[in-house]
């Protein structure tokens, strides 16, 4: 495919390149990597067009066997690898193992500050990206996901599918439905903070509160890393 095929980068992703130096690292999370660091890890947030003229992002529920994170909703992403050349490649190596993504149909942003999770002592860097130029994406190891979706912006930013989450330890975050997928904890507080400053977001209901769903605690009862997002 030509160059002239690759899709632009839509003016709200030019925009929200501008807007992430002009806010503090703690407008995305209240935790901060120490200085005496943690282990490096970088997630993809990886949006392209649809086919209805909008904009999806790539989601992965993770399979719900795995020791860590069962069935929690995520960005592809995992640990920096010494062969890695940095948070960048490693999120673009880790998206292409676990949903084949190729690499080369992919527009690099812009990197978001380090958040920091606390309880793994993970350090990780968001790399915001636009898929320009796409092809086939589908789960490549049923070992670690067990779906992969594309969700629209617009049932994203849809009032109706945002809510509040509530688990019994006291934590308290946003939270999306879309396609199936509950979305909370870290993906959702660091998609939240994306849509905001992207100018996308749409005014909801903050009062309309929902329990962590039975299933999801079942299966690990909420990974502490997903426990590290900003409260309201």
């Amino acid at each position: 495919m030509s160059d002239a095929a690759r899709a632009p980068v839509p003016e709200w992703m030019d925009r929200l390149r501008g807007q992430i130096g002009q806010v503090p690292p703690s407008w995305f999370s209240r935790f901060l990597p120490p200085e005496e660091g943690g282990r490096e890890s970088a997630v993809l947030m990886l949006f392209g067009p649809d086919a209805a003229g909008g904009e999806d992002v790539v989601l992965t529920e993770r399979a719900h066997t795995m020791r860590s994170h069962p069935g929690q909703v995520s960005f592809p992403g995992g640990s920096v690898d010494p062969e890695d050349d940095g948070p960048v490649s490693a999120a673009l190596r880790e998206a292409e193992e676990e949903v084949g993504l190729r690499s080369d149909g992919v527009e690099v942003v812009a990197k978001l500050p380090q958040l920091f999770l606390q309880p793994s002592q993970y350090v990780v860097t968001p790399v915001l990206a636009w898929w320009a130029r796409q092809s086939p994406i589908g789960v490549q190891d049923t070992g670690e996901v067990a779906r992969v979706v594309r969700a629209p912006l617009r049932e994203l930013t849809d009032p109706a599918r945002r809510f509040t989450v509530t688990h019994p330890s006291g934590y308290v975050g946003p939270g999306f439905e879309v396609d199936g997928l509950f979305v909370w904890g870290f993906t959702a507080g660091l998609l939240s903070k994306v849509l905001e400053l992207a100018g996308l977001d749409r005014e909801w209901d903050h009062t309309v509160r929902r329990p962590l769903p039975e299933w999801l605690r079942a299966l690990g009862d909420g990974p502490p890393a997903q426990r590290e997002v900003r409260r309201r």
